[in-house]
């Protein structure tokens, strides 16, 4: 998923394109990260090397004094073998039935605010797959680091149009249009039109993850 991504694998994301979660998901993500590095008993030293995330900025995530972009986040859910979600969920749901108001949605915006995701399932448990709503300003792009091998994204274009770069090859979606690949490369997500793009991306992992 978009560096908003989303995700060359190691590029740094330009500023226009690096999301970090709101300002009231940094306390959640710092006191999520702390859980499941200790549950999997490891120092921040061994999750920095697994990560490619300095020691000092993991340290400033649990602490919940630094709001990691994107990027960040999912370079940390790969290391751990979990999904995104998990580290941005609050609250196990318990009921059988989970309303998602938008009202109360964790949108992640990219800083400039020109990208936006947000997850359409519950945080209840770990996911084998994951409904986005993405929304993209005209004329501008995201980018996603590759994600765990065996990972795919399939994307349809319900307003707008959107090129979807992968391999370094460009394909061109209109509305109704969709694409399916496997998302452990590089990808960009670019709005060449001149109104908001909205896009439903789902991503599935090989195996449940958690």
């Amino acid at each position: 998923m978009p560096r908003e991504d989303r995700s060359a694998p190691e590029a740094a994301p330009q500023d226009d394109t690096a999301c970090a979660p709101p300002t009231d998901l940094v306390g959640i993500v710092g006191d999520n990260l702390r859980r499941l590095r200790t549950r999997r008993g490891l120092s921040l030293e061994r999750l920095a090397k697994a990560s490619g995330v300095s020691r000092a900025m993991l340290g400033q995530i649990e602490l919940g004094r630094s709001a990691p972009t994107i990027n960040v986040l999912w370079k940390i859910a790969r290391s751990l073998d979990i999904s995104f979600a998990v580290l941005i969920s609050e609250t196990p749901a318990s009921e059988p039935v989970a309303l998602m108001r938008r009202a109360d949605a964790k949108i992640l915006l990219s800083q400039d605010g020109r990208f936006s995701s947000r997850a359409l399932f519950p945080f209840d448990s770990p996911h084998k797959v994951e409904f986005y709503e993405l929304r993209l300003a005209p004329q501008a792009s995201a980018c996603s680091e590759a994600h765990a091998p065996g990972t795919t994204e399939t994307l349809v274009v319900n307003r707008g149009q959107l090129n979807v770069e992968i391999h370094h090859r460009t394909h061109h979606l209109a509305v109704g249009d969709a694409v399916a690949f496997e998302a452990d490369t590089h990808h960009t997500y670019r709005n060449p039109g001149h109104d908001e793009g909205l896009y439903y991306l789902v991503m599935t992992y090989v195996d449940p993850v958690g």
